[in-house]
C-alpha cells in the first residue's frame, strides 16, 4: 500500500508536467526546451509568488521582452509583405497586429488564457491579462529557442490560422463618422483643431489634429493626410469616451454651461416711471422673469441621460473583427479596399 502511495505522488507532478507540455505544444507547434520560461510566462502578478531570493516571480519581465521581440518580428514580416508601402501604412498595420486587444483575442482563441495562473481573475474577458501573457510567451520563446523561432511561430502558428494579414492592413472603420454620430445624438459640439503641419525627412507633408468636444480637449492624431490624422484622433477619442467616464462628465458640464448661457433670460430694461415705486412691497411675481420661470429654465438645463458609447462604437469596430479564418484571397481584399478608398475620394 505504501509503495502505491509513493508511486501516486510521483505520477501526479509528472502528469501535470505532461499536460502543460501537451497544451504548449498545441499552441506553439513545438515542445519547449526549458519549461521554466513558459511556466513563468503564465504567472500573473496577482498570485504573489516569490523566488528563493524573495523577488517577485511573475510574467512582467518576460512581457517587456516579448513586446520588443513582437515589434521587431511583426515589423519584419509587414515590411517584406508590403513592398513599396510607406512608413505610415507599415506602422499602422503593425500597431493593429500587436495591439493589446488583438493579442488578448489571440490568447483566447489559441487557448493560452486558460493556462494563465492568477488569483481570482476572469481571464476570458480580460484582454489585458491575456494580451500580456501572449507577449510574455513570445519572450519565453525567444529565451528558449531564439529569434528565428519567434518569427516561425508568428508566421506559421498565427498568420493565416488566426489572422488574415491583408484584412488587417486594409480594414478601415470610419471613426470620424462614428464620433460625429455620437456628438449629434447627444447635441455636443465637435470640431477638429489643426495643431501643426510639417514635412518628414522625405519631404512628405504630415498633419496633426486634435478633437474638441464642447471645447474639451480630446485625443490627437497625426498622418500623411488631414483625413488620416482626423481618423486617428477620432479613434483614440472614441476609446477615451468608452473608458473614461470623467471625460464624458467634463464634456457635458461644458455643454451645460454653454446652453445655460444661451437660454438664460435677458433682464428687461428698467422703466424710469416705475423706479419710484420700487419701495413698495409686492406679492410673489408670476410670468416672464419670475422665480417659477427661472426654476423651469434650470430644469431644462439638466444634463440629459447619456447613451452608452458602446451604442455607437462596438468592440468589433476597434480592429478586432479581422481575427478570423481567411475567407477571401489577398487579391480580392486589396481590390475591394482600394475600390472603397477611391470611392471615398
Amino acid at each position: 500500500m505504501w509503495i502505491n502511495n509513493i508511486i501516486d505522488r510521483i505520477r501526479l507532478p509528472f502528469r501535470k508536467e505532461k499536460e502543460l507540455f501537451s497544451a504548449l505544444y498545441e499552441i506553439l507547434g513545438f515542445y519547449p526546451h526549458n519549461i521554466e520560461y513558459y511556466r513563468q510566462a503564465l504567472m500573473h502578478k496577482s498570485i504573489g509568488r516569490r523566488n528563493d531570493k524573495g523577488k517577485p516571480l511573475n510574467n512582467e519581465r518576460l512581457e517587456f521582452l516579448g513586446d520588443a521581440i513582437l515589434d521587431a518580428a511583426v515589423g519584419h514580416i509587414v515590411y517584406h509583405h508590403y513592398e513599396g508601402k510607406r512608413e505610415g501604412f507599415l506602422t499602422n498595420t503593425r500597431s493593429k497586429l500587436v495591439s493589446r486587444e488583438t493579442l488578448g483575442k489571440l490568447a483566447n482563441e489559441m487557448g493560452l488564457s486558460q493556462l494563465i495562473l492568477s488569483a481570482g481573475h476572469s481571464n476570458s474577458h480580460n484582454s489585458y491579462v491575456g494580451g500580456n501573457a501572449f507577449e510574455a510567451l513570445v519572450g519565453a520563446i525567444y529565451l528558449d529557442r531564439g529569434y528565428d523561432i519567434c518569427m516561425w511561430f508568428w508566421e506559421n502558428r498565427v498568420l493565416g490560422k488566426y489572422i488574415n494579414l491583408d484584412k488587417v492592413a486594409f480594414k478601415e472603420v470610419n471613426f470620424k463618422s462614428k464620433l460625429l454620430e455620437w456628438s449629434q445624438k447627444n447635441k455636443v459640439r465637435m470640431e477638429y483643431r489643426m495643431l501643426k503641419q510639417k514635412k518628414d525627412d522625405n519631404g512628405s507633408p504630415v498633419f496633426s489634429f486634435q478633437v474638441l468636444l464642447e471645447g474639451v480637449e480630446g485625443e490627437k492624431g497625426s498622418g500623411y493626410s488631414k483625413k488620416e490624422a482626423q481618423q486617428l484622433a477620432s479613434k483614440d477619442t472614441l476609446q477615451k469616451l468608452k473608458r473614461e467616464p470623467q471625460f464624458i462628465d467634463a464634456i457635458f458640464k461644458a455643454k451645460s454651461d454653454r446652453t445655460k448661457m444661451e437660454e438664460e433670460p435677458t433682464m428687461s430694461v428698467p422703466d424710469p416711471e416705475k423706479e419710484q415705486q420700487d419701495f413698495l412691497i409686492r406679492s410673489q411675481e408670476t410670468g416672464d422673469g419670475s422665480q417659477e420661470d427661472l426654476e423651469e429654465v434650470s430644469q431644462s438645463n439638466k444634463i440629459p441621460e447619456t447613451p452608452e458609447i458602446s451604442e455607437i462604437l462596438s468592440d468589433d469596430d476597434l480592429d478586432l473583427s479581422h481575427i478570423t479564418h481567411m475567407e477571401k484571397s489577398r487579391e480580392d481584399i486589396i481590390a475591394e479596399a482600394e475600390a472603397a478608398a477611391f470611392a471615398e475620394e
